[in-house]
């Protein structure tokens, strides 16, 4: 096993967890509340999980049941980090866009099975690709624009379309949510080994399928992550997601 769960286990999470809140305050990050509360969260949720996982994987209906809960939580996440108004639920178009036509070729081609022991997994790592990208590309393109209103009432002078001038601005800073994909994708096994490779190699699997499974992951997130930003870049620019002024 990688990690023996007992009580030493528990210490040593609740003294991270206390470190990256604590480091979070003394630098004034103003995350420290928000830290601890998502690691709570995190441990309440996984253990809830993993009990739920055990159930739905014998039943279709409640397997695709659980992957749209996934949908809708990423949603919710994603939409209220980008804005606090009513368009939040723009978020919805561009994780969907980027996950569900990756996730029905993978199951249309059978390299993913309809099993809740392949499908929830790959399904939860398209989802929260989908989820990291659109919540960067939405923030950065909204603060560009706020940033450099200037330049995007002087495009419109110019004869430019309103979508068209806020796409120059917000175009290169909504990109940018790209990189942490592509950053992990080029130093794989360089800097990092994924967690797809780590766990079939402790389930057993050889280091070629290991690394093939991997590659296939990293691939398919950056499929879904490019066509996430490009959504919600052109939901930017036409003013469906925008924020209170």
């Amino acid at each position: 096993m990688l990690l023996t769960v007992n009580v030493t286990f528990g210490a040593v999470l609740a003294v991270l967890l206390a470190v990256a809140a604590g480091v979070a305050a003394v630098a004034r990050l103003g995350r420290a509340r928000e830290i601890v509360v998502a690691g709570v969260r995190a441990a309440v949720q996984l253990a809830a999980v993993s009990l739920v996982i055990g159930w739905v994987v014998h039943a279709l209906p409640l397997l695709l049941g659980f992957v749209l809960l996934m949908y809708a939580v990423a949603v919710r996440t994603a939409g209220r980090r980008i804005t606090r108004n009513r368009t939040w639920w723009w978020a919805s178009v561009p994780i969907a866009a980027g996950v569900f036509p990756v996730l029905a070729a993978l199951l249309l081609t059978g390299l993913v099975p309809l099993k809740g022991i392949a499908l929830v997994p790959v399904a939860g790592i398209l989802i929260g690709g989908a989820l990291t990208a659109t919540v960067l590309a939405g923030r950065r393109a909204l603060d560009e624009l706020k940033l450099r209103h200037g330049e995007v009432e002087a495009g419109m002078a110019l004869g430019l379309l309103d979508r068209d001038a806020r796409l120059e601005v917000a175009r290169d800073s909504a990109a940018d949510a790209l990189l942490p994909g592509l950053d992990q994708t080029r130093t794989v096994g360089l800097v990092t080994l994924p967690g797809a490779f780590v766990g079939m190699l402790l389930g057993g699997a050889s280091p070629l399928l290991a690394g093939a499974v991997q590659l296939f992951v990293l691939v398919a997130l950056m499929a879904v992550q490019a066509v996430a930003v490009a959504v919600v870049l052109e939901l930017v620019a036409r003013g469906r997601l925008y924020r209170e002024p």
